[in-house]
């Protein structure tokens, strides 16, 4: 069996102090199943089963009473599978994440990109029930931890709901015109970037280059789903395509997206070569091609995530008088990527993803000309 490969790097984080274990709670039909993962995460130190159930009532119903770090959820389950119940678990929890581990996340498929979408913070392949060992477990117990010491900050999915108010306008300059917009995205970056496109006026043109940590095999899946709440053409990015308006680039997962200037056009470019941070793909070359290609005329958005790529990219597309907008922590998985281009001071505002996306569109409209 391949090795499961990680959704997203994990650089280091805010984290909680030491000392303090990560209450687990696992979620899967199989008692069996269970039975292996009590032992895997109880024999690790710093971890801690609180409790471990047979479906998504009982977790629940655990959540009402008892606090959780992590929860470990399958998908196929009887009565309320593991997709439908992802959103409950969610409002119910005030701190925890979702790691989902189930069958049905293999390569990257449709069921793995619907969870992440509706605020699961990674996801795993579950392997045969002979396969739990080694590797497996190392990997586990390390997505556990890594998720489990993150300082809490509230997911989109458990913030209510607020119609969208017109924020107050950030100046661009009206000469230049919008010409690129280019979005880096981690951990809870998936339903932050659907906030953000079915936001955005439709008289934005302006082609839209996406880096979101994923592997690559997660990629066409994603496009597809994008596709579906866009009138824009959605495409994984390949060396050599034209930049055109109205089209969504996708960084695929085992290169960095770029972008060159030929001529009077613009291509997509990919680098694979190592960066700082430690992501591939990472949005730090984008956002520095952006500023080399289009100056003035890029916008940066820097949604929710792990770390801090992207602020290095930022910092390179401000000093060539781009625009930088930056999530808001309260409707943020994590405020580390958004937050550390906002504590630089490189942010023209921060705001909610939907916000981002009517400034943007109150720009095109010209209601932020000074």
């Amino acid at each position: 069996m391949a090795t499961p490969q990680p959704l997203i790097s994990s650089p280091p984080g805010d984290e909680m102090p030491a000392g303090r274990p990560v209450r687990v709670m696992l979620v899967d039909d199989s008692l069996v199943v269970r039975s292996i993962l009590e032992r895997i995460v109880d024999q690790n130190a710093g971890l801690q089963v609180c409790a471990s159930v047979a479906s998504a009532s009982e977790a629940l119903a655990v959540l009402a009473r008892e606090p959780i770090d992590v929860v470990v959820l399958d998908i196929e389950m009887p009565g309320m599978n593991g997709i439908d119940a992802l959103p409950h678990i969610l409002e119910r929890a005030t701190s925890a994440r979702v790691l989902i581990l189930s069958s049905n996340c293999v390569e990257g498929g449709p069921a793995a990109i619907e969870a992440l979408a509706l605020g699961a913070s990674d996801t795993l392949a579950k392997p045969g029930r002979g396969s739990f060992s080694g590797r497996f477990a190392e990997i586990l117990t390390d997505r556990i931890r890594s998720l489990g010491q993150q300082r809490e900050i509230p997911a989109v999915a458990r913030v209510a709901y607020r119609p969208p108010v017109p924020p107050t306008p950030v100046a661009i300059d009206p000469d230049q015109g919008l010409e690129c917009i280019a979005v880096a995205a981690s951990t809870g970056g998936i339903p932050a970037f659907t906030n953000f496109i079915t936001h955005l006026d439709p008289r934005v043109t302006a082609p839209i280059l996406l880096t979101q940590h994923l592997p690559d095999a997660f990629m066409e899946f994603y496009a597809k789903q994008i596709a579906t709440m866009t009138k824009r053409t959605v495409r994984v990015a390949a060396a050599g395509m034209k930049v055109e308006a109205n089209h969504i680039y996708l960084a695929p997962g085992d290169a960095h997206l770029t972008v060159v200037a030929i001529g009077r056009h613009r291509e997509i470019a990919l680098d694979r070569r190592p960066v700082e941070n430690g992501c591939c793909p990472s949005a730090d070359p984008m956002l520095a091609s952006v500023a080399d290609a289009y100056g003035a005329g890029g916008v940066g958005v820097v949604l929710s995530g792990m770390g801090r790529d992207g602020a290095s990219g930022a910092g390179k597309l401000k000093a060539a008088g781009g625009t930088i907008f930056a999530q808001a922590p309260e409707s943020c998985v994590i405020w580390g990527m958004p937050g550390a281009v906002a504590k630089a001071g490189l942010a023209a505002a921060t705001l909610n993803p939907d916000a981002i996306a009517l400034m943007l569109g109150s720009y095109i409209a010209g209601r932020t000309r000074p």
